[in-house]
């Protein structure tokens, strides 16, 4: 929580102004205490977000440090106290070194939505304008929410990313899928392991979500149906490439959801589930509830499948 793009400041979910005092702050916390505690009928998850938000910015050290941390207006520097340097919590990781057996992984998980959010921040800025740092807190915060989620999703891919190379190379991965001709029309990625065969989708909606018939909701999704996108997505790679899938998951962001793995059900054989990004790895290990696995010379046939079918944007 905060560290997302689409994600309500501290100061927002304390409903405060950024430049209050001190003590109007600490006012407006009780306050916020009261109204979202789960024994008055307040929501758990937001009564959680509230204490997360006291403790970033409830002592004047703190609150000094986020507000340089998230580009808060009047803030001096990027730099948190004990980070020796500019935050860069947004722009693209650093490749890594260490040699460690890593999962087998093909494409480029957020590549399409960094170069959009690249391109499209630089149009919204105007033409002539210099943008020196494109992932600086205050740039990222003041710019319309379509262009911030570009760039939580494209976080979200990544992170999804690191997660499947770290379970090692009994793990194929195939990131950024194209499904058809529009390229936003994709299938995060494809994770193929012991424990079976699974679409996964790495979503941020910039707040707790809740769930109806099968469904994700939430008063940042609108009209929009993720899972029902995300199994029509699998059907046609499964059909494309003639292999099953195993489970669906959705992975959000861990102070999004109430628990680390919510079941939503089947659709046509295929279990659907939703995972904080920490209960990743365990669920991928372990396999999705009702998940067929995969083992011997099979994993390696659907492996071939894929390596064959799958086209990337």
């Amino acid at each position: 929580m905060f560290d997302s793009p689409l994600s309500a400041s501290a100061y927002e979910v304390l409903g405060v102004d950024p430049a209050v005092d001190d003590g109007e702050l600490r006012r407006a916390y009780r306050l916020r205490l009261r109204q979202t505690h789960p024994d008055t009928g307040g929501d758990a998850a937001i009564f959680i977000q509230v204490q997360r938000a006291w403790e970033l910015v409830g002592t004047v050290e703190s609150r000094a440090a986020y507000d340089r941390r998230a580009g808060v207006a009047g803030a001096a520097g990027a730099a948190t106290p004990d980070s020796g340097g500019e935050w860069s919590g947004w722009r693209p990781p650093a490749a890594r070194t260490d040699t460690r057996p890593r999962a087998r992984s093909y494409g480029h998980p957020g590549g399409w939505r960094r170069e959009r959010y690249l391109a499209l921040i630089r149009e919204w800025a105007g033409r002539g304008v210099d943008v020196p740092d494109p992932y600086d807190p205050a740039l990222v915060r003041a710019a319309p929410r379509d262009l911030r989620r570009l760039l939580a999703d494209a976080l979200a891919e990544e992170a999804t990313a690191r997660t499947v190379s770290d379970l090692g190379m009994g793990f194929t991965v195939w990131h950024d899928v194209a499904v058809g001709a529009d390229a936003d029309d994709k299938l995060d990625h494809v994770v193929l392991g012991p424990s079976g065969l699974y679409g996964v989708m790495s979503e941020d909606f910039g707040g707790v979500v809740g769930f109806r018939r099968g469904e994700i909701t939430g008063p940042s999704l609108g009209t929009r149906a993720p899972v029902t996108a995300a199994l029509g997505r699998m059907r046609t790679i499964a059909k494309a490439a003639r292999v099953r899938f195993g489970g669906a998951i959705i992975v959000l962001p861990d102070d999004d959801l109430a628990q680390a793995v919510t079941p939503l059900g089947t659709s046509r054989g295929v279990p659907v589930v939703v995972v904080r990004r920490s209960a990743l790895a365990m669920v991928l290990r372990q396999g999705v509830p009702q998940a067929r696995a995969i083992g011997g010379n099979e994993l390696f046939d659907v492996r071939t499948r894929l390596q064959q079918t799958v086209r990337f944007v």
